[in-house]
Parts: structure tokens; C-alpha cells; sequence
């Protein structure tokens, strides 16, 4: 079953060794482990609904908690201390396009807000519940899964916008294909959620973002039903495509999506390359991209995490010899561990590689064959189940991710780094911190850094930490000309920066937007730009 207060399946438990956990007490000091309410004294505190029955609607405050709050640090707080603060006061399941319908009528019958959930899995706060008179609907899309049509002549896949990653995969890999957008969140996210918070899988380099995927859909907002047409190519003026991309329920429900997909790859490699430095390294992939290879992934760790993916594997002997084997080949203390992929046919997948492995060698690189891609890849969805194992010894982790054009890369990673270090010193706290690039571009690339720290124990406290260190690289990033977000959305977290990207000219274009299509500013009020007033 789906974990209430944290991540994922409470079935699975990632154990941490005593090598890690010795490593990271000598970065940041021992934690104290939390004590976490349960979900009995969650429920507890919660207020009746205030939204007339409805059929479709659930009311019990159990439903209402687990649909009111995603992952974010903030929203992990809330729930391990109790004090969950406003919840959405009804939950719907709808189980069509003409369900939704009717849910919206009904709530701008009552005078409701509604928020849109997916597989719950945002970061930023997309699914915080405003506090205040008005009432508030959750629609949870998860009975939305279907793949209702599938083109093989055009490559052209329709599914319900609640579908999950793995569903999504299944129903497609029955038929021959694949999707090809793996986040890290896969396994609870959901194909709707992807398209409007412009989401970026791990194999994005070969797929392509999801604005590179989705084709078309069909949204419900509150002034009607808006179709998005698929077309290969168009210049008939504005591409809608685009008011849908990044709205985050704004203009309103994305019920279905259209999806371009292809043919399951007939080879799949993943390889793992040292450099001896991050100068060297990040030439090699900056070249990489550059050259256009056929590659799938490029993913390269800054010398401090690749220094924790050492240690955090547990195996001390094999690592011991790896390390030995690299310092011998001149990859030594500010060594950098590049993940790279190929999908396709197998000569496409041998040329791509052939090519990947000649530039590495030209900057230093030391190729160690699959071994280690494969094991990343067989664990890319339970790495963020760390979270959970490190919460329960006492410490936080939280991230924030950017992307800039190449020139900025390594003062923003260094900013980051910084800036979160200062944060946390002004609490007298220490925190580890470490960066990777997560994905490629021959124009820049994104930026994506860990922060772990010791809890408080202490919701205000810990709450006041996180605000802290949220601030401080959010400023960063908008300092050294990075977006707010490459991957995670905007939500609540991040809009405070957005004006600082868009101008004020776009905010106003936006908000302006919303309202053409949500007139009363029903639907999930706040998220993005605040105000719908034009």
C-alpha cells in the first residue's frame, strides 16, 4: 500500500550499512531519530467537510489527508508531526471526461475551489490546499488510466491523464512500444501530471521531454471543453499544445493526452565512465551533445557525489579495488562518475557508444563497462526511497534543480553548493551537499543538487530550516541566470521567483490567461502566479 507520509510502497524499506551511515555522521554529525504521529492523530484533527453531497464526492477525513499533500519537505513535515494545517474538505473519482464535467459544474455551484491530483507526487507544492472560507474539491484522476487509442501508422498513443508510469509502459509494451519517460517519480506519477508541470525523463536525450511528447488532449476548465488537435507540424499561429504544457491546473482538468511513442528499443546499454576532473568531465559531455550522438542519457556526478554513490553502495572491497584500479589511471580525489545510455537498434546503440567512448577517452575518461549502469538502472526508482530510510535515523533531504546555458554550469552548481552551506550555518547546523547533471543539452544543461541535513525534531524549527535553505538557493539560482525549475514545476515553492524568468509582462500574459478560462479563479488557486486578477 501507498505510504501516507512518505514515499511510496510501505512494503519497501532501503537499508542503509554502517559505511554510510558512519560517512554522512562525519559530514553533518548524528541524527536524532523523530518521533512521527500516526495516521490515527493525522486524521484526528480534521474539520468536518464544508461541501454539500455529492455522489462522486468522499468526505471521510482519511481520503481528504492522503489527497491533500505531496512530497515536499513541507508537506513531509505536516504529516510526520501531525499538524497537517487546511485539508481539501472532499475527494472525487471520476471516471471520465463527462464526470469531470459535471464535477466542475458542481463546484461552481457551491462556490468551490479544485485542485487536480495525479499520483501526488509534486515536490513544490502544487497540491497545497489554500486556507481560508472558500471550500475546496480535490479531483483525483487515478480511475482516468485507460489507453483508449493506439495509431501505429503515426505512432500516436491517447490515454486517461491519470494513468501511471508503469501503466502507461504495460499497456504500450503489450502493443511493441514505449512511451520512453522515465522521472525519477515513475512508478507514482502520472501521464497528466507529466504534461502540466513539463516533466523530463531520465532518458530524455533519446525521447525527448514530455513537450517533445505530447501531441495533443483534451481538457475540462470552467468556461468549457478546450480539444488540442495532434497535428505532425503547424503554423496556424499560437500552438495550444502550449497554454496546456507547464499549467499546473491552472486553466483547468487535462482528462486525456496524446503521446508520440515508439517502436521498444531492440538494444538498451547503460555505461559508467571516470574522469579525473569536472573540467575534463563536463567537456566530454558538452562535446557529446554536441556531436548529436544517438545516446538516450548523460547523467555526471560532481566529485562529492560521486564520492557518496561510492560510499553509499555498501560492497567496501569492490569499491576498494574500483578506486584503486581508477587512482591508478589518474582518476583520483576529485573524481566524477559519468552514467551514459544508448537505446535503439543495435547498430544505432554500437555507433552511439563507439562515438560516447572515444570523446571520453579524448578528456581523461576511464570506461568500466556496465556493471555499474546496470545496477543504476535496476535501482532508478528506489533511490528515492533514501528519504525514507534517512528520515527515520534523523535527517532531512531535500533537492532544488536549474538549468543554464553552459557558461553558468559550474558557478551555479558552486553557488548552490554554497548557498545552502551558509544557510544551515546561520542555524549552527551543517549540511551535505552534492550536484549532478541530470540532463544534457548542447546548449547548457540542467543543474540538480542534494541537500541532507540533521532534523530538528521540531516541526517549527525544521520548517523555519527548510524555508531558510529554500530561499537562499532559489535566490541563487535566479542570480547566476538559471529557470526556476527544469523538471519539478512551479507550484507554490517556486513562485515567488517566477517574475524574475517570465517578466512582468509574461506574469501579467499568464494571469491573464487563466482567467479567460477560469473566470472566478476556481481552479488551484495560487499555484504559478498567484492572483488571477488580469
Amino acid at each position: 500500500m501507498k505510504r501516507w507520509n512518505g514515499w511510496g510502497d510501505d512494503a519497501i524499506e532501503l537499508e542503509l550499512h554502517a559505511d554510510a551511515m558512519a560517512f554522512l555522521q562525519r559530514r553533518i554529525g548524528p541524527g536524532t531519530p523523530p518521533t512521527d504521529a500516526t495516521l490515527e492523530q493525522a486524521c484526528a484533527g480534521i474539520p468536518a467537510s464544508r461541501l454539500p453531497a455529492h455522489p462522486l464526492v468522499d468526505t471521510r477525513p482519511e481520503t481528504r489527508l492522503r489527497n491533500s499533500l505531496g512530497q515536499s519537505l513541507p508537506d513531509w513535515l505536516k504529516l510526520r508531526s501531525g499538524q497537517v494545517g487546511t485539508v481539501t474538505d472532499g475527494v472525487a473519482f471520476p471516471e471520465g471526461g463527462e464526470q469531470v464535467r459535471e464535477l466542475l459544474d458542481y463546484a461552481q455551484s457551491c462556490g468551490a475551489a479544485v485542485i487536480p491530483i495525479g499520483g501526488g507526487t509534486s515536490v513544490v507544492g502544487h497540491l497545497t490546499v489554500p486556507a481560508g472560507p472558500q471550500p475546496v474539491l480535490t479531483v483525483n484522476l487515478s480511475r482516468l488510466c485507460r489507453l483508449t487509442n493506439l495509431d501505429r501508422q503515426a505512432q500516436l498513443a491517447t490515454f486517461g491523464a491519470g494513468v501511471l508510469g508503469p501503466d502507461l509502459e504495460a499497456q504500450l509494451r503489450a502493443h511493441g512500444y514505449t512511451l520512453g519517460h522515465f522521472p525519477q517519480s515513475f512508478e507514482y506519477s502520472t501521464l497528466g501530471g507529466w504534461v502540466v508541470t513539463r516533466s523530463s525523463g531520465q532518458q530524455s536525450l533519446r525521447y525527448g521531454r514530455i513537450e517533445q511528447l505530447f501531441a495533443g488532449g483534451t481538457v475540462e476548465t470552467p468556461r468549457g471543453t478546450l480539444r488540442v488537435a495532434t497535428f505532425p507540424a503547424s503554423a496556424a499561429g499560437t500552438d495550444l499544445r502550449e497554454l496546456v504544457l507547464g499549467s499546473e491546473g491552472r486553466l483547468g482538468i487535462l482528462t486525456e493526452a496524446t503521446v508520440r511513442v515508439s517502436p521498444l528499443p531492440q538494444r538498451e546499454e547503460f555505461h559508467a565512465v571516470f574522469f579525473p576532473t569536472w573540467e575534463q568531465a563536463q567537456g566530454a559531455v558538452r562535446t557529446m551533445a554536441q556531436a548529436r550522438l544517438a545516446l538516450s542519457m548523460l547523467r555526471l556526478s560532481n566529485p562529492i557525489e560521486t564520492q557518496t554513490t561510492l560510499t553509499m553502495a555498501g560492497h567496501a572491497r569492490l569499491i576498494g579495488l574500483l578506486e584503486t584500479y581508477l587512482g591508478w589511471r589518474g582518476c583520483r580525489e576529485q573524481k566524477c562518475l559519468l552514467l551514459l545510455g544508448a537505446s535503439g537498434s543495435s547498430d544505432t546503440v554500437a555507433h552511439a557508444l563507439r562515438g560516447a567512448l572515444r570523446t571520453a577517452r579524448g578528456y581523461g575518461g576511464v570506461a568500466i563497462g556496465q556493471a555499474m549502469g546496470n545496477k543504476w538502472k535496476a535501482n532508478r526508482f528506489r533511490n528515492v526511497y533514501l528519504r525514507n530510510a534517512l528520515w527515520h535515523k534523523g535527517y532531512a533531504i531535500d533537492t532544488v534543480e536549474t538549468a543554464c546555458d553552459w557558461s553558468r554550469v559550474t558557478p551555479m552548481m558552486q553557488a548552490l553548493e554554497d548557498a545552502a552551506t551558509h544557510a544551515l550555518a546561520q542555524s549552527g547546523e551543517k549540511v551535505h551537499t552534492y550536484t549532478h547533471l541530470s540532463h544534457i543539452y548542447a546548449q547548457g544543461a540542467s543543474v540538480y543538487t542534494t541537500f541532507a541535513y540533521r532534523l530538528a525534531g521540531d516541526h517549527a524549527t525544521d520548517l523555519a530550516r527548510w524555508r531558510s535553505l529554500k530561499a537562499a538557493v532559489s535566490q541563487a539560482i535566479v542570480t547566476h541566470g538559471g529557470t526556476i525549475s527544469h523538471q519539478h514545476g512551479v507550484g507554490l515553492d517556486h513562485a515567488p521567483y517566477l517574475e524574475a524568468e517570465k517578466g512582468p509582462l509574461g506574469i501579467a500574459a499568464l494571469r491573464s490567461l487563466f482567467h479567460h478560462f477560469d473566470p472566478r479563479g476556481m481552479m488551484n488557486p495560487g499555484k504559478l502566479v498567484g492572483s488571477d486578477t488580469p
